[in-house]
């Protein structure tokens, strides 16, 4: 990897217990739990409307549980906030970035509020995502697959520990999904952890642990 990967903290751990969720008289989740560890990918899959990306929101500190709790180091999120978004990446299922901005801007705008980053270390991320060339358009041209790349330099820039990832193979062709698995790989080599959304199977190198939810 190049200068835009750091080496994440060892030992890390997210762990989220019986958790509750309703939408108005519908229990989307109910009492789901799960544990990830460094070095490890949660792989979370199931139909449509099963609570994936609910799910996924409330570990990302996004949706409070109507019961349950989410932990990181042992520490329930609210109380260890400031730790645990500097520790966290999230990228939901939509690119999620502002159109008139360009792809180097809009990787300016969101990393800088989690940390510093020079010029140079957002256009490598944006070179090792494969979309270099694309750093001073703006973002409003970028086809789909491209804005998923932007996305993932976005994560890569981060520095985080933690990714969430909502389906980010998702207008990706073959050679942009074997992109993102490599990161996913670098990534869990470095001691990272990782909870993945993803309709179909993860082929990684290396064992991976799954939940699937059901309706």
């Amino acid at each position: 990897m190049n200068g835009a990967a750091k080496m994440p903290e060892p030992a890390a751990l997210l762990t989220a217990e019986k958790i509750h969720v309703w939408r108005g008289e519908r229990h989307v989740l109910r009492g789901v739990s799960l544990k990830v560890e460094s070095g490890r990918l949660l792989h979370l899959f199931g139909p449509n409307g099963t609570g994936k990306t609910t799910l996924l929101r409330v570990i990302a500190g996004l949706l409070r549980p109507e019961q349950g709790r989410v932990c990181w180091d042992g520490r329930p999120i609210g109380e260890a906030r400031e730790q645990y978004q500097s520790a966290m990446a999230y990228a939901s299922h939509e690119a999620a970035l502002k159109a008139d901005l360009t792809a180097l801007e809009n990787l300016r705008y969101a990393v800088g509020m989690k940390r510093r980053a020079s010029e140079t270390e957002l256009r490598a991320a944006l070179e090792e995502t494969g979309v270099g060339g694309c750093a001073d358009l703006p973002a409003r041209v970028l086809s789909a697959g491209q804005k998923r790349r932007v996305a993932m330099a976005r994560v890569l820039a981060m520095r985080a520990s933690l990714w969430l990832l909502d389906e980010p193979y998702a207008n990706l062709d073959t050679s942009g999904g074997a992109l993102v698995s490599r990161l996913l790989e670098e990534h869990l080599d470095r001691g990272g952890l990782a909870l993945v959304i993803a309709h179909h199977a993860l082929e990684l190198g290396r064992s991976i642990d799954r939940l699937e939810l059901s309706p």
